[in-house]
């Protein structure tokens, strides 16, 4: 029950957050929160005095609540994974409810998890329907500043650029046919004002999202 109860906690926190996006000044009330949750507005009413209990809201009985500065950080966090597992749902071969998805995946995303998803998508500033994805935590963006040059997106690599590829974030068939055209685990691919070339010359032609599934340690 204290897993599940954590889960509602915060989706309160990132939906309040999504209020603070629009005014960051403004009280929510129970009533808009509990339409935007599609739960009873007794409901979130009790939730937010919980989470007032908490300090992570302030509360007005009968005027509305706002995310302290605590608060505030939670609900980021939880926006910030949110939106990095849609831009993940969206370079893998998915066909089901991204939205839905993303939701159930958020909880599921640690400090460690969410510093690799940074780096394996680039670091992206917007997630796939164009909303702004909120900056990481300083201790979370002090480790991928950290770990930035080691491992990142083949689509990041600058014109001049040298690397040797680590990984393949894709369907094993797709990478028999890259390994097929000389790009395998351990390659060496580089980049000129004309795309990508392997270490033998070959050149390779890469969309911007497929180059995106692979990941290489500069030279």
């Amino acid at each position: 029950m204290s897993g599940h109860f954590q889960e509602f906690e915060d989706e309160y926190l990132e939906t309040m957050y999504e209020f603070y996006e629009r005014d960051a000044d403004a009280l929510v009330r129970t009533g808009d929160l509990a339409s935007s949750l599609s739960v009873s507005p007794a409901s979130a009413t009790e939730m937010i005095q919980r989470l007032a209990s908490k300090g992570l809201v302030d509360y007005t009985p009968y005027k509305g609540a706002k995310l302290t500065e605590i608060g505030l950080l939670h609900g980021k966090k939880m926006k910030r994974r949110h939106r990095l597992a849609e831009v993940l749902l969206e370079i893998l071969p998915f066909e089901g409810n991204a939205h839905a998805t993303a939701c159930r995946l958020e909880h599921a995303i640690d400090d460690d998890l969410e510093v690799a998803l940074s780096l394996l998508l680039g670091r992206p500033d917007l997630d796939p329907s164009g909303r702004e994805i909120p900056a990481p935590s300083p201790e979370i963006l002090t480790r991928i500043e950290a770990t930035h040059k080691e491992i990142r997106p083949l689509s990041s690599m600058e014109v001049g650029g040298e690397g040797s590829l680590q990984a393949m974030v894709m369907a094993p068939s797709r990478m028999g046919q890259l390994e097929s055209i000389g790009l395998r685990i351990g390659a060496v691919v580089g980049r000129d004002s004309d795309g990508f070339v392997l270490s033998d010359g070959k050149r390779v032609e890469l969309t911007d999202a497929l180059a995106a599934q692979l990941l290489f340690r500069p030279s």
